[in-house]
């Protein structure tokens, strides 16, 4: 697929999610099915939890054994993933503060059970998922293998479900949280050879 039409297709899936959002019928449904009413899996509170230590984690590592073998690629490769979350970030809470949509366990204080409710910050989108998808798609474009694209995705998805899990996010908040994570990563990626076009010609 080319870099328009997945442009095309995130812009898309963000504009349904924020339809979504705006009717929250089918968010809600969707949530008390996967929400349990005692949210205690040490799986999912696992892949909660991996995202700062990943998203801090291997950017710094790889750029200091890069530096130890003084592989310039490397710390080119370590930034773009650092510039890929940087975005993320930057994109994700931009759109928190313009939606301004409350945590579910707040809104629906009956109906979702959250595992931890002491997370108050807004909803739309997840930052944990956005987090992950940028990480996750930034390591496809650089290492285009299946055993490094298949996991790094499988634990994007899974920090995405996870959040419901937990009773941490609406279905729509995690979609678009995945959808702003690739995208930002395109971007990020895009800016970079954009801006230092030198830094990229043996990549």
């Amino acid at each position: 697929m080319a870099i328009p039409q997945i442009r095309l297709l995130f812009v898309l899936l963000f504009i349904f999610c924020t339809a979504t959002c705006i009717s929250q019928n089918l968010d809600i449904n969707i949530l008390k099915g996967i929400n349990p009413d005692v949210p205690n899996s040490g799986v999912w509170r696992g892949f909660s939890s991996s995202v700062s230590p990943v998203i801090i984690g291997l950017p710094v590592g790889m750029y200091l054994v890069s530096q130890l073998k003084r592989n310039q690629n490397g710390k080119v490769k370590a930034l773009h993933i650092a510039g890929g979350i940087l975005t993320s970030m930057l994109i994700t809470q931009a759109t928190k503060y313009t939606v301004n949509r409350d945590r579910p366990f707040i809104t629906y204080p009956l109906d979702v059970h959250p595992f931890d409710n002491s997370e108050t910050g807004l909803s739309f989108p997840s930052q944990h998922t956005s987090f992950a998808f940028a990480t996750a798609m930034t390591l496809s474009m650089h290492y285009k293998k299946w055993y490094v694209i298949v996991p790094a995705f499988a634990w994007a998805a899974g920090v995405g479900y996870s959040r419901l899990y937990l009773g941490q996010h609406y279905p729509s908040d995690v979609v678009a949280g995945a959808a702003l994570g690739t995208g930002s990563a395109i971007l990020s990626e895009w800016l970079c050879k954009k801006i230092w076009p030198k830094s990229h010609q043996s990549l």
